[in-house]
C-alpha cells in the first residue's frame, strides 16, 4: 500500500498539467467554431481573424464601419450583417488581455492592440516591411498555423 501512496499524492498535479497542456487551455491557440460566411467574406480580402483577438465593442465597431473598412467598402447585405456581427460578437475575446485593455485598439486594429504590442515588442519595424510579410497584419506570414488558430511561438517562422 505505501508504494500505490505516492502515486495517489502526485494524481491531482498530473491532472492540472494534463488541463494547462491541452490545446483549448493554452493562451496562444484560437480556437473557435468556424462560421463559413465570414471565411468567405472576410477572408476574400484578408487573413479571417479569429474573434478572439479583439472584444466585442471593437468588433461591433468595425461591423457598423464595413462601407470605410480600412479603406475599402466591405459592405454585406442585412442577413450576412446579422449573421457574420452575432458570431463576431458571441466569440469576442473575453479573458483579460483582450477584454481589459485600458482601451480599444486604435482604429480598431489587432495590431495597435496594447497586448499585441506586447506580445511582439522585440519585432523591428523593418521586420514589418518585408516583402514576404507586408504588415503585422499579415499574422500567417509568421504564425504558419494562424489558419488553424495557433499562434504558439513554437511555430513561428519569420521570412527573411
Amino acid at each position: 500500500m505505501n508504494h500505490i501512496f505516492p502515486l495517489v499524492r502526485w494524481w491531482p498535479l498530473l491532472g492540472l498539467a494534463a488541463a494547462l497542456l491541452s490545446p483549448t487551455a493554452r493562451a496562444d491557440r484560437v480556437d473557435t467554431p468556424q462560421l463559413p460566411v465570414y471565411q468567405q467574406e472576410c477572408g476574400a480580402c484578408h487573413m479571417a481573424y479569429p474573434p478572439g483577438l479583439l472584444p466585442a465593442a471593437s468588433w461591433q465597431h468595425l461591423m457598423a464601419n464595413l462601407p470605410r473598412h480600412f479603406g475599402s467598402d466591405a459592405s454585406l447585405d442585412k442577413a450576412q450583417h446579422q449573421q457574420i456581427g452575432g458570431w463576431l460578437q458571441a466569440n469576442a475575446g473575453t479573458f483579460k488581455k483582450v477584454a481589459r485593455d485600458p482601451s480599444p485598439p486604435p482604429q480598431d486594429r489587432i495590431s495597435l492592440a496594447p497586448w499585441f504590442v506586447r506580445k511582439h515588442h522585440e519585432i523591428a519595424a523593418s521586420t514589418w516591411q518585408r516583402q514576404a510579410i507586408g504588415s503585422a497584419a499579415n499574422c500567417a506570414a509568421c504564425h504558419v498555423q494562424a489558419a488553424e488558430g495557433n499562434y504558439s511561438e513554437h511555430a513561428v517562422r519569420i521570412p527573411k
